[in-house]
């Protein structure tokens, strides 16, 4: 049963992107760079290597939480990794709940571990997990990191999912405790606020992946699994990426940045706005389920090669230094800045 629902999660991210879904208008287009004509520095200058938290990782981009569960998503897995190990990405798996309930599903997240041995590998779970599961999940793929997600609005939505969230905030600082690899905690695509991650950075968790609206959108998959669409109306629900990033720096934690990450520019973007680094997943999958593993591996490298160009063009040497860049923010962002209260007068990211 998990596994055709983790089927059917692919076909329908999948769907989104199709011509009958039309991209909605996003946020990231209302940061701007201001051109400065002699800011740029030398290329030979530029290093994508980026750090958070005591994570070292060789570029800020990593592959984020996708799948598992089905011979489907497990053949996926295989391929993210190989493609994460031929470009030196970090790569997060999928949920591990289905392992956590049919150990037999493991065999559709340790490609993971095994395709890219020497990379770092993120586990990922819910916040329903126990201490106990944390750690077998760690365990399974020898992971780096554990990601904690955070999907009330999908969970809400799916037919079958979860009604109790009360508990979360407790269940987040035991796993905390229990584990000895960083905890990330990342949204599913409804974005962080700046009070949910100063509430983290008191559970003791070391980073937060904000993982606004923009890409995939589970509350219209969840939606569409349903017998009668009942939820059409959470379609736009959740903060924009950059929002989230805007209402987040300062809070305490590291920030990651996540959704609706369309290229290059818009990493660059959300490296200005403060992340650290940041993470992509619909549109990876697009191009590995349409060209295959060497297309993905031509289009991440493609994606590396185009962020060391703008940073070298914007004059920043290390993706830290593009928080120092003058970026405008302009449109709906900026009202919403303003209803916010939050200070535009300076682009500088969170310095933790």
């Amino acid at each position: 049963m998990t596994g055709n629902r983790k089927d059917e999660h692919v076909r329908l991210a999948i769907a989104q992107r199709s011509p009958e879904h039309p991209p909605v208008p996003s946020q990231f287009d209302e940061v701007r760079f201001l051109h400065h004509a002699l800011a740029g520095t030398d290329r030979a200058r530029v290093s994508l290597r980026t750090g958070f938290a005591g994570v070292e990782w060789p570029a800020p981009l990593y592959v984020n939480a996708m799948t598992g569960g089905s011979e489907q998503t497990g053949d996926i897995n295989r391929d993210l990794a190989i493609a994460a190990r031929e470009t030196g990405l970090p790569i997060a798996t999928g949920s591990l709940s289905p392992y956590l309930k049919d150990p037999s599903t493991a065999a559709t997240f340790t490609p993971v571990r095994r395709e890219h041995p020497d990379g770092f590998v993120m586990a990922n779970l819910n916040a329903n997990a126990t201490p106990e599961q944390a750690r077998r999940a760690v365990d399974l793929i020898e992971a780096d990191a554990l990601q904690i997600h955070l999907n009330t609005v999908q969970e809400t939505v799916m037919p079958e999912g979860d009604r109790s969230f009360g508990h979360w905030p407790a269940a987040i600082e035991a796993i905390v405790a229990a584990v000895e690899v960083p905890v990330i905690v990342k949204e599913v695509g409804f974005g962080l606020s700046g009070r949910t991650v100063e509430r983290l950075a008191s559970l003791g968790v070391h980073a937060a992946d904000v993982a606004g609206r923009g890409g995939t959108n589970f509350a219209r998959i969840e939606n569409g699994r349903r017998a009668h669409p009942d939820y059409a109306y959470l379609d736009d629900w959740g903060l924009s990426t950059p929002a989230a990033l805007l209402d987040a720096r300062g809070h305490g934690l590291p920030l990651l940045a996540s959704g609706g990450v369309r290229h290059p520019l818009d990493a660059a973007r959300a490296l200005a706005l403060g992340a650290h680094a940041v993470g992509a997943s619909g549109g990876f999958l697009a191009v590995l389920l349409d060209g295959g593993v060497a297309a993905l591996v031509r289009h991440i490298t493609a994606w590396l090669d185009q962020l060391t160009a703008l940073m070298t063009m914007l004059g920043a040497h290390s993706p830290a230094a593009l928080a120092d860049c003058d970026v405008l923010v302009t449109g709906s962002l900026r009202a919403f800045c303003h209803d916010r209260g939050i200070d535009l007068g300076t682009t500088k990211g969170d310095p933790v």
